[in-house]
């Protein structure tokens, strides 16, 4: 595979071996491609899927799906290596999002007023509930579930006070942990403006939080 090919720029040369590997008939690297990337993929999965599927639905079980489509799908991807190889696989993983969204939710799979598409059409949507419950975490104890509760609530309020770009670039970021050149490249923007967006929206969400009065502990503020 020539080093011209338009995904060796993004992928390390560790993946670019791998997928040479690939192209050239083995297959079993594809497992160890795919491990590589497993967390990332389960972490999208947590911040994407609905809330109104919990207890149904479980990220492992999406990112397995995944991994099944990505096993049927590769050599056509090998093909012609339109993106760095972990996008195509969140690709893959947003799709099966999307479609178990529309078999347990239909129309419902959707709601504008709480939700901001990441990726256009092609990608399930991040809901400001997902991202402040990124933010606050799990509940230490059964005391503080009241409190609890009454903070994401605020958070979620300050995370709808971003316009959407804001949020856009936060969810790819700061709560993905997508690279800064993958958030680029997901946007369609040059690096140096992927990174001034994420700067600036962590920054003003900072700001919104301190005019509610909202301390997190949380290290996810600390700074880009």
């Amino acid at each position: 595979m020539s080093s011209s090919n338009p995904g060796d720029h993004r992928d390390t040369s560790d993946t670019v071996q791998l997928l040479q590997r690939a192209q050239a008939g083995d297959r079993k690297v594809l497992d160890e491609l795919f491990t590589k990337h497993r967390e990332r993929l389960r972490r999208m999965a947590l911040l994407r899927l609905s809330p109104s599927l919990k207890g149904r639905v479980d990220a492992s079980d999406v990112v397995q799906e995944a991994y099944l489509e990505a096993c049927r799908r590769v050599p056509d991807y090998l093909e012609t290596r339109p993106m760095p190889f972990f996008l195509w696989l969140r690709f893959l993983t947003g799709q099966t999002i999307a479609i178990l969204h529309r078999r347990h939710l239909g129309t419902r799979a959707r709601d504008p007023r709480r939700e901001v598409s990441i990726h256009g059409d092609s990608m399930p949507e991040a809901t400001s509930e997902s991202l402040a419950a990124q933010l606050l975490g799990k509940v230490a104890t059964p005391s503080q579930v009241v409190g609890k509760a009454e903070l994401r609530a605020h958070v979620q309020d300050a995370l709808n006070m971003l316009d959407a770009g804001e949020r856009q670039i936060l969810a790819l970021r700061h709560f993905e942990q997508l690279s800064n050149a993958e958030a680029a490249q997901e946007l369609g923007i040059k690096e140096a403006a992927a990174s001034k967006r994420y700067i600036r929206a962590l920054v003003r969400l900072r700001g919104i939080l301190a005019g509610m009065k909202i301390t997190l502990s949380s290290p996810d503020l600390a700074g880009p």
